[in-house]
């Protein structure tokens, strides 16, 4: 996870809808389901000189049989964790395997293929994703022998005793400063070459996760489309690899971020997945109950949109921080507590999307350690739903057994975990002057002159407000493009309601949750 994010689409409650339409017993209590409406010529089917007794336990053994099967059914999804290590506390890998196996958690996800980690995993029956970061992307790209090293000496080398079973081939690359976005399919397709030539490509799939920031439009749900400008490079020919291959498409999505913000449209109880009453999707008629759902539904309908409807989505991470700066608004205990702890069972117990009411979702919750070496707002080292010591941040479980009984709505933090100073009503509704805000700013790594074309555009066609920056004007110093094209970008940004896209300007700009600091010049949040 990167230290500075675009924002998610904003998800308004006037967003999206869809009356759950679930496979026959997810959303409902099994003891709802009849044994006679599933098994009804079962009586007859006993041997005629069992007694009516024998005939009625035997029946009953059956009907529980029957009714267990059917719970399985409804574990539509599977849970795992994301297991970052930017820290210097951090328990050995061999006791972070326990730990996981302790919590009944079978699938986790790495960020690298460090050699202690992945020996560590072996015999653990612990699935495994590992990653192939962005700085390794051009190499792999450009020389298959490379990718055939590496997937040598970093996959192959520990399969099958650690059970890899996905490769990340970069991570949300499309909004990696360094643009590496042309590499990124050349790179897939010579790791895949290389599983191929090891016999790993029937076992071990290959994708790359995306932030929400690579969708074009997302409200709502069902107008979800790609960017425009990675459609034909980037979009197509992987989904195409993903398609050939069998493989899955990863997606980073946070609701957090949308409620940050958005806190004054969006309920917290819609971003928490409590008890809410809905918001109709105005394009398919859909009723949605959570964010989460509406997201990864606006991700689905981009898929369609390019006749990709058979790719199945992973959500590589998601999650919610337990503590926050004062502006990082929702960011407390309780509120990460009733999101994963909701998440969990939603998951676990209620199949697909309203959209894809078939899709078995896997879900990698970020992250399983607070991470204390991570950049960036508080928030970034407050994801963790583990201390370094290996104690909860907050009581909830992980698997179907641990979820009976329990509601998220507000969960007790163990551990002396704290809140963040700043509180949250529990519809949401927190006023304008204390909402969590975020400000556009420009790239000044993609250089001068695509920075000056960008810039040009936000103040003329663009309509920004760009008199600030002129001769003389409160923001003209430091007079430099960077500082300038920030503010107009900002400016461009705000008046478009922070919509989703409007902070991209071909990859010239990117979203930040503090304050730009240029000189004395102050960045306006609204116009």
């Amino acid at each position: 996870m990167k230290v500075v994010r675009p924002v998610a689409p904003p998800f308004c409650p006037h967003r999206r809808s869809g009356s759950l339409r679930h496979k026959t017993p997810p959303h409902q209590s099994v003891s709802a389901l009849h044994c006679s409406t599933l098994i009804p010529t079962l009586p007859h089917s006993l041997p005629p000189f069992d007694s009516q007794k024998q005939r009625m336990e035997k029946f009953s053994i059956f009907c529980s049989i029957i009714v267990f099967s059917v719970f399985s059914l409804a574990e539509a999804g599977s849970i795992g964790v994301n297991y970052g290590r930017i820290a210097n506390n951090l328990p050995s890998a061999v006791k972070v395997v326990q730990l996981l196996m302790r919590q009944g958690i079978e699938r986790v996800k790495v960020y690298d293929t460090d050699p202690a980690v992945l020996r560590a995993f072996a015999g653990s029956g612990i699935k495994v994703t590992v990653d192939l970061p962005n700085e390794l992307l051009y190499s792999a790209s450009r020389r298959q022998s490379f990718a055939f090293t590496w997937v040598l000496k970093n996959v192959a080398a520990y399969y099958p005793q650690t059970q890899i079973e996905a490769i990340a081939v970069g991570n949300e690359v499309f909004v990696d400063p360094h643009n590496t976005t042309k590499y990124l399919v050349p790179a897939m397709q010579n790791v895949h070459a290389a599983l191929v030539k090891y016999r790993l490509d029937s076992k071990i799939k290959i994708s790359s996760p995306i932030a929400l920031s690579a969708l074009q439009s997302s409200y709502p749900s069902s107008s979800g489309s790609f960017r425009s400008e990675l459609i034909e490079p980037v979009f197509r020919p992987m989904l195409e690899f993903l398609r050939q291959t069998g493989s899955f498409l990863m997606v980073n999505a946070y609701p957090f971020f949308a409620y940050e913000g958005n806190s004054d449209v969006i309920s917290l109880d819609y971003a928490l997945f409590r008890e809410n009453p809905g918001v109709v999707d105005s394009g398919n008629g859909l009723r949605y109950f959570s964010l989460f759902d509406a997201q990864i539904d606006a991700v689905f309908a981009a898929l369609s949109t390019l006749k990709y409807d058979d790719i199945e989505i992973v959500v590589s991470e998601t999650g919610w921080p337990s503590k926050g700066d004062g502006n990082e608004i929702g960011s407390t205990v309780e509120n990460a507590a009733a999101y994963n702890g909701n998440l969990i069972r939603r998951v676990l117990t209620r199949g697909g999307t309203p959209l894809r009411p078939k899709a078995e979702l896997t879900v990698f919750i970020f992250a399983l350690f607070n991470e204390n070496k991570k950049p960036g707002p508080t928030s970034e080292r407050n994801y963790g739903l583990f201390y370094p010591n290996e104690e909860k941040v907050y009581d909830i479980p992980f698997t179907l057994e641990g979820l009976k009984g329990q509601k998220f709505g507000g969960s007790t933090p163990v551990n002396g975990g704290t809140t963040a100073a700043t509180p949250v009503a529990a519809g949401g509704n927190v006023s304008k002057s204390t909402a969590g805000q975020t400000w556009c700013v420009a790239n000044g790594e993609v250089g001068r002159e695509k920075l000056q074309a960008a810039l040009d555009y936000a103040c003329g066609e663009g309509a920004a407000d760009c008199r600030q920056i002129e001769p003389g004007a409160t923001c003209y110093d430091p007079n430099t493009i960077e500082a300038h094209a920030s503010y107009a970008f900002n400016s461009y940004y705000q008046k478009n309601r922070r919509a989703m896209g409007s902070c991209d300007f071909e990859g010239s700009a990117y979203v930040v949750s503090q304050p730009p600091r240029f000189g004395k010049c102050e960045f306006p949040t609204e116009y």
